[in-house]
């Protein structure tokens, strides 16, 4: 319902506009024209688009109040910058140019076959008829183009002067050239006219050219530049301020290692190479791929372990990486090119070691180029057991794809199809569920899951379990964004149980207990999962009424705009993209608090590195249910998320959309605590391109 509101939000000023401006064109020329009957009906023309306009602009006040419906963050830009030049103009309409025109109505109609007189020419160019009209056009289109183009977000000062002094500079204009157009004598010859339209299309399209050409120019990122640092920062005390007035000892990402002494307990070797796939249907693809496995080997690894992968990169012209999503790693270890290491060039390695102080379901990524390289097949799962236990029989991971490098395929595994696994009654099945898109198959929305033929619980979000789960019921749909996971259990009953992807090209697993039993259907619509009522309460080392030490509000959006030498709709924080994103700066210790307001079109899982957030509110309301851990939040249009988390793992650590096209258009930040530097470099020069 958000995403149509604002939709309309953004159309109607256009309409407006529109218009407003044969308004003020007729408005314009009434005092040229030739006779009174003519004038008479241009006048009732005008009064007839007025109060079109009218209707319209009420429209558009409807629209903006259905978005304050959602709260005050999603309107403030509307009802502050937008607006206010509209009601202006509607105001001096409604006093000045409408009783105006009602009396050239009514003079006209007096003398209707004289031929137009002094004072009715006088009546009809009146500024302060003709200009009023006319600044309405200006003021719907300095409308649209603060909703659709500019998108202003908090402070609104700038953005407040910059659009009433255009107003402001336009009125005038208006003014001063009516009064000179009334005192002419006569109109300017046609040629003329159509001379002077010439001039200022020509001048209007090389203004434009130049614009976007610089533009284009600008946007592009530098050939090296430093990912650790931005020239603004956010301390989330005293808002923004200038980068390097921090007063902490420097120290190096390079040297925040961990506890890494000892002889490695798990130790597995990663080769990124060219490979060739079958997929569940016959269909054959050429990808990228972890030792030759779509997805990668699985690693599994206990709880206290120190793991050892070694990276090597076999595959012609690019570099590689490898980073541990959901993992809270030492920040050396955390495999992002150009902020914690180098990249993995072709015949090179690199050599991770970190120790494991969680238990769930993650998962393994190149963030190198990793827009293209995760949707090519470098990806895989990696679970981290309990201290001592093994892994039962019912454990079985699923790994959800969308491969836009395949036409938009969604796989379960490599099956982009149904697939059955035999699975005996009585068994406990732990399902343990990964989005390991590179994208969404629908923009708005996060894809979702149904499993059907059982009740099950959702144990664990993001590798936390949740806190006494509810039994929900068969074909309950769960939503996950990319990069988020879920595990889903149950016992296993006599009969067959499907887990269905419900978005785009449908792929299914069915667990059977003898292999031939016929599946459930997927249920298309069922109950959707809503984690923050689920479960039962337990503590918390913090929760909404702790005092916070930092305390960020992150607006995402999206709009028009230049991007490393492209123009496109894009995504954006705080209204700007990377390098020109704030970094969030923390110290050690800090206990954090952050707000998510997502005012645009599309949905964004947010992925903080090195640390695990504990949603507080959703949409303002308290979150009730088992605390709630994450590390990729999925946050829809119309939504917003209030997350803490304890500044505990001391780096520079990237926070961006897990939709990966949006990071590689720039929605990337970095969380960063005072005084860590990093030694590495980013950019085409360097042979670092993370996102």
């Amino acid at each position: 319902m958000y995403e149509s509101i604002e939709n309309f939000s953004e159309v109607v000023p256009l309409l407006l506009t529109l218009v407003c401006a044969f308004a003020g064109y007729a408005a314009g020329r009434l005092a040229r024209r030739p006779k009174r009957r003519t004038v008479r009906r241009s006048a009732r023309r005008i009064l007839a688009a007025l109060a079109l306009a009218a209707v319209v602009a009420l429209g558009e006040a409807a629209f903006v109040a259905g978005m304050w419906t959602h709260g005050w963050p999603f309107a403030a830009n509307r009802v502050v910058v937008a607006l206010p030049p509209v009601v202006a103009a509607a105001v001096a309409v409604a006093v000045m140019s409408v009783p105006r025109l009602a009396r050239v109505v009514r003079g006209a109609r007096r003398e209707a076959d004289a031929p137009p007189g002094h004072t009715l020419r006088a009546a009809a160019g009146d500024p302060r008829l003709v200009v009023p009209v006319q600044s309405a056009a200006v003021a719907a289109l300095l409308c649209f183009y603060t909703v659709f183009a500019l998108r202003p977000v908090p402070p609104y000062t700038g953005d407040v002067l910059a659009v009433d002094g255009a107003f402001a500079v336009a009125v005038v204009a208006l003014w001063l050239r009516q009064v000179r157009r009334l005192r002419r004598d006569t109109p300017p010859r046609i040629a003329a006219r159509l001379l002077r339209a010439v001039t200022v299309l020509g001048v209007v399209v090389l203004l434009l050219a130049g614009y976007v050409a610089q533009g284009l120019r600008a946007s592009r990122l530098p050939a090296h530049y430093d990912m650790g640092t931005s020239t603004v920062v956010d301390d989330g005390m005293t808002g923004m301020r200038m980068a390097g007035e921090e007063s902490v000892p420097h120290v190096s990402v390079a040297d925040l290692t961990g506890d890494t002494a000892g002889t490695p307990d798990e130790t597995f070797t990663l080769t990124a190479r060219r490979a060739r796939i079958r997929l569940g249907s016959g269909r054959t693809a050429n990808v990228w791929a972890w030792n030759g496995q779509v997805p990668g080997p699985e690693l599994v690894v206990h709880e206290g372990d120190l793991v050892q992968v070694t990276v090597r990169n076999h595959v012609p012209g690019i570099a590689v990486s490898a980073h541990w999503h959901g993992l809270d790693v030492p920040n050396a270890e955390d495999g992002v090119p150009g902020v914690t290491q180098n990249a993995v060039r072709k015949g090179g390695s690199f050599v991770y070691r970190f120790r494991v102080h969680q238990v769930g379901t993650f998962w393994y990524h190149s963030h190198q180029q990793a827009f293209d390289q995760v949707d090519r097949g470098l990806f895989g799962a990696l679970v981290v057991l309990p201290k001592g236990e093994r892994r039962p029989v019912g454990d079985i991971t699923v790994v959800a794809h969308y491969w836009k490098a395949l036409g938009g395929v969604v796989t379960l595994g490599r099956a982009d199809t149904r697939t059955t696994r035999v699975v005996r009654p009585g068994t406990r099945v732990r399902l343990r569920l990964v989005n390991t898109s590179s994208e969404n198959v629908d923009d708005t929305a996060p894809p979702e899951f149904g499993l059907t033929g059982t009740a099950f619980r959702v144990a664990a979000i993001d590798g936390t379990d949740l806190h006494e789960p509810g039994l929900l019921v068969s074909g309950t749909r769960v939503a996950l964004g990319a990069g988020g996971r879920a595990d889903l259990t149950f016992t296993m009953p006599d009969h067959a149980v499907r887990l269905t992807d419900l978005v785009g090209p449908r792929a299914s697993l069915v667990l059977s207990p003898g292999g031939t039993d016929v599946p459930t259907p997927p249920v298309a619509r069922g109950p959707l999962f809503d984690p923050t009522h689920y479960g039962t309460p337990a503590p918390t080392p913090f929760g909404a009424d702790s005092r916070f030490d930092r305390r960020f509000t992150l607006t995402l959006d999206d709009g028009p705009g230049f991007y490393d030498g492209r123009f496109l709709f894009r995504p954006t924080i705080d209204g700007h993209v990377f390098p020109d994103t704030p970094m969030l700066m923390v110290r050690r210790g800090d206990l954090v608090e952050v707000t998510f307001v997502d005012r645009g079109h599309n949905d964004h899982p947010m992925h903080l590195h090195g640390h695990h957030a504990l949603v507080l509110r959703h949409d303002g309301r308290p979150v009730t249910g088992s605390p709630w851990w994450t590390d990729t939040l999925d946050v829809r249009p119309g939504e917003t998320y209030t997350v803490a988390f304890r500044a505990d793992n001391p780096g520079i650590w990237m926070d961006h959309c897990h939709n990966l096209r949006h990071a590689k258009a720039g929605m990337i930040m970095h969380l960063g605590y005072e005084g860590v530097t990093t030694p590495y470099r980013a950019g085409s020069a360097t042979g670092n391109q993370p996102e």
